[in-house]
């Protein structure tokens, strides 16, 4: 499943313990307290996980995880 492994993804990525709460409504910024570089390092990595490319003006849109996940489902 597309959001499980997103989910491993963030967990990875910010250091954080597996029983963090992560949804889809889950904002990388705000509930996850990513900064800009963290967020560029998940998208880099989903990139490479599900071999494609997310452009810069799609990856700002992104509010939350259910963004990312729709999207992947949506373009891989």
């Amino acid at each position: 499943m597309v959001f499980n492994k997103i989910k491993e993804i963030i967990i990875d990525q910010l250091g954080l313990d597996d029983d963090v709460e992560i949804t889809l409504e889950t904002s990388l910024m705000g509930d996850l307290e990513a900064d800009s570089l963290d967020a560029v390092e998940i998208i880099m990595a989903i990139e490479d996980e599900f071999d494609l490319e997310i452009p810069d003006e799609d990856a700002e849109g992104f509010k939350n995880i259910g963004d990312i996940v729709t999207y992947v489902g949506e373009n891989k």
